[in-house]
């Protein structure tokens, strides 16, 4: 089998014989029952095939179609002029780079449809062009960009300043814009158009980008597209019940215990409240192909504006996760506005988990472990900023843990503490000090997220501050700022935060830890 891995042309998927999960019923749904619509989606999740395919459909490439839904539901296969713009191609770094790429595109279509030009101005030549277009072929265009939001996305947040008619900007500004008077070409042009599609990973609010020309067809939490992109448990099984056994023979597991696992480490994005749960396509691939899970998705990089938002971050993500928000606080971005939530459930680091219906609420938790292992080290990083390395540290304190011992994780726990910046942790109030090493202390515990791992897990008896179970032993922590491990492990027994597993087969580790406000380290540790 081969898997398209980085291909993102469908015409060479079809003709090079790469497997193609088949989404064109959805794709003649939308061509035939609307006309502008706009999709977000995390990166690499297949929108640039949506728009391939979309591209190849309308130049009425019949041939590559065979076998799939699409070539017994289209019957006329018209060829309109389509005119496509990738801007994930460039680099947005200063101001001449969006016009640069913009003005290249144009100039070719005014020589494919000999249109004169008069004017230097971006708009009114595409308007042209489209108008030229459509009186030479006798039917509409089609307008298809992908990666709509990245000339913004790349200057987010960096204060670059640009002069423009006499006004300064941030370059932010300047090319959103600048892509306002660009797509308010489709207001202009609405007569020479068939079909627009803009996808990309942010759906920006509508006083920004959107607001030039009418409102896309948002289909971002549509439930009837909600599996257009990424693969879902039924094309899993549908596409890919070969590889998944051969990966079942090499984990020395059944079947069935092969797609809990893939489940777990790829599944659980949902984009709309009917929770129709969707794979991460490009991991799940990756997967397939290697025959190995790992983490495929979060390897390739964090997208760089993320982790500049995250800076501006006051949040801890235990007070940000497993929570219920109204639409409006997660799925329209607003730049001037520094709250990352809308930003971190575009880019596919939360998910909806649940939908509270007469609320209409949603719950937003992490989509599997390959995210939540890949966005708390990002996190623990930008937050801790250590000297030494994350993964590294990570490794031992799993190791430890799996073995039972306790030593050697405290030993790497203090030295890895002992390497955060003192500018780190130094804090002003005695409340901000103690969120501060909770918060630390919840982070590194999170990343070894190969275990269950509970936080102040409520009990009838009390609140405890970890709880991490692995398959031999359950460790019970608790910690106390400039106190004694006496008194933190005085409190397991007074509250008996260790009953619930008092006919648990696995060894219990009861242990107290003091941390220092003045070290910034474990002071003090002991095991019951």
């Amino acid at each position: 089998m081969k898997y398209p891995i980085g291909i993102q042309t469908f015409e060479q998927i079809r003709e090079d014989g790469y497997v193609y999960v088949d989404k064109t019923d959805m794709v003649y749904s939308m061509t035939h029952t609307g006309k502008t619509y706009f999709l977000s989606r995390p990166r690499r999740f297949g929108k640039s095939l949506l728009v391939s395919t979309l591209k190849n459909y309308y130049l009425g490439r019949k041939e590559l179609f065979k076998g799939l839904a699409m070539e017994s539901l289209e019957t006329e296969w018209k060829t309109y002029p389509v005119f496509h713009i990738d801007f994930g191609i460039g680099k947005y770094m200063n101001a001449d780079n969006l016009y640069n790429i913009l003005d290249d595109k144009l100039n070719g279509w005014e020589k494919q449809y000999d249109v004169e030009k008069t004017v230097d101005d971006i708009n009114l030549r595409f308007v042209k062009i489209l108008a030229a277009a459509h009186r030479q072929t006798g039917l509409r265009c089609v307008v298809l960009i992908d990666e709509y939001d990245k000339p913004i996305l790349d200057v987010m947040d960096c204060r670059y300043k640009v002069e423009h008619l006499g006004v300064t900007m941030t370059l932010e500004d300047y090319n959103r814009e600048s892509l306002r008077g660009f797509y308010s070409v489709f207001k202009a042009a609405d007569e020479h158009l068939q079909f627009v599609l803009l996808t990309g990973v942010t759906k920006f609010s509508q006083v920004s980008v959107f607001s030039g020309f009418n409102q896309p067809d948002d289909i971002s939490m549509s439930n009837e597209y909600a599996s257009l992109c990424g693969i879902t448990a039924d094309e899993m099984f549908q596409y890919f019940e070969e590889p998944i056994r051969e990966m079942a023979t090499y984990y020395h597991c059944t079947y069935d215990e092969m797609v809990v696992k893939l489940k777990k480490q790829y599944d659980g994005y949902h984009f709309s409240d009917e929770m129709r749960g969707v794979f991460n396509p490009f991991s799940l691939l990756n997967a397939f192909k290697h025959q190995r899970i790992q983490d495929y998705w979060f390897r390739t990089g964090t997208p760089t504006y993320l982790v500049r938002l995250l800076q501006h971050f006051d949040e801890n993500i235990d007070e940000l996760t497993g929570k219920y928000y109204m639409p409006e606080q997660f799925v329209d971005y607003r730049a001037d506005v520094e709250k990352p939530l809308p930003m971190i459930f575009q880019s596919g680091y939360l998910t909806i988990k649940d939908y509270d219906r007469d609320m209409n609420a949603f719950k937003l938790d992490f989509p599997n472990e390959e995210v939540k292992r890949g966005f708390i080290t990002m996190l623990a990083n930008c937050y801790l900023q250590p000297k030494e390395s994350m993964d590294s540290w990570l490794m031992t304190a799993v190791k430890s843990l799996k073995q039972g011992d306790t030593e050697n994780f405290r030993q790497h726990l203090t030295s890895f503490l002992a390497s955060i910046p003192y500018t780190m942790r130094r804090k002003d109030s005695e409340r901000e000090k103690e969120r501060y090493f909770h918060y630390t202390f919840y982070l590194l515990l999170r990343l070894a997220s190969t275990f269950v791992t509970y936080t102040e897990k409520v009990q009838s008896h009390g609140r405890v501050d970890c709880i991490i179970e692995t398959e031999k032993f359950v460790y019970i922590f608790e910690f106390k700022l400039d106190g004694t491990a006496d008194e933190a492990l005085q409190q397991i027994e007074d509250k008996g935060y260790a009953r619930e597993y008092a006919t648990d087969g696995r060894r219990i580790f009861k242990i107290g830890a003091s941390f220092s406000s003045e070290t910034g380290t474990v002071e003090d540790w002991k095991e019951a």
